[in-house]
């Protein structure tokens, strides 16, 4: 969050924070999610040499330019450059040290910026006849079928062909980033909602399994994707 004078709390300072439902999923026995803040200083290197994965949450737009894509509709999602910047900065340290990466939402559409793919700006404007992956009013309660790819990492670990999962972007993957490989599509207009790295620890999700308590049973069990990469983070150390 940036400055902003009309702000009751901190409003002429920068914030970063993490939503509590994205802590409570995380923690578990030996693990201790922290925030690595935005600052530019050794602070951040002490954070990154202490830290044995990345999640990459979901939150605001990915801006066009960080694909170097002409912004559609007059520029009506900008998205955040900035958090891109600084984002893409902890991914490529990631990358180069090889620490395994679970992408959520944004986070999935960040790692395929990284590795050279593009995304739809409004899926409602460019694909017109997509099933409805956003609405306000729903928000974590709107859910979708997805379809795993067979003898795919996800397939593995759900032992199914399909899962129902949550649904709260209005962007998503529009050309696959280089070495990613698809491990779930949309069952009704195909757009891909999950992926993974064909060599390093990289998985990436298009739901929000930290949100998986609004619907309760009727999503599958997102403590599955969570056990399976907390075991190839042990597995990494």
């Amino acid at each position: 969050m940036y400055p902003d004078p009309s702000r009751a709390v901190f409003g002429p300072k920068t914030l970063s924070y993490i939503e509590n439902d994205m802590l409570r999923y995380l923690c578990s026995d030996g693990v201790m999610p922290i925030l690595i803040p935005d600052i530019e200083s050794d602070c951040r290197q002490m954070y990154l040499d202490e830290v044995d994965a990345f999640v990459f949450q979901g939150g605001a737009d990915i801006s066009p330019i960080s694909y170097n894509d002409e912004a559609i509709e007059n520029g009506r999602w900008p998205g955040d450059r900035h958090r891109d910047e600084y984002e893409l900065k902890l991914l490529r340290w990631a990358v180069k040290n090889k620490k395994p990466v679970l992408g959520i939402c944004r986070g999935m559409q960040l790692i395929n910026v990284y590795f050279g793919g593009t995304l739809y700006q409004d899926i409602t404007t460019q694909r017109p006849n997509a099933l409805k992956h956003r609405d306000a009013g729903e928000y974590d309660k709107l859910k979708h079928e997805v379809s795993l790819t067979p003898s795919g990492l996800l397939f593995e670990t759900y032992e199914q062909e399909k899962l129902w999962v949550n649904s709260v972007h209005h962007q998503g993957v529009k050309t696959l980033g280089t070495n990613l490989i698809v491990e779930a599509q949309s069952t009704k207009d195909d757009l891909i909602e999950a992926f993974r790295h064909k060599e390093l620890p990289i998985v990436g999700v298009q739901w929000h399994p930290e949100f998986h308590h609004t619907l309760e049973n009727e999503l599958s069990d997102p403590n599955r994707l969570l056990k399976t990469f907390l075991n190839i983070v042990r597995q990494s150390k």
